[in-house]
């Protein structure tokens, strides 16, 4: 899913302000269990994640426990 998210915001900007428009979207519509989720895939690699998709989450907080 954050693939395609970053898809669609890669065709409308550079991957620097897609990437910024990707994580806005993860932080505002994703809820934190899923957020936390994709935190700990990119901490142990983020295999199948698009370049996007990886600068985005590596710019997200991760919400509390």
């Amino acid at each position: 899913m954050a693939n395609d998210i970053a898809n669609f915001f890669d065709a409308e900007s550079g991957q620097a302000a897609a990437a910024e428009s990707v994580r806005n979207h993860l932080s505002r519509y994703w809820e934190p269990r899923m957020r936390r989720a994709i935190i700990a895939h990119v901490e142990t690699g983020g295999a199948g994640l698009a370049p996007t998709a990886m600068a985005a989450v590596r710019k997200l907080v991760a919400p509390a426990a």
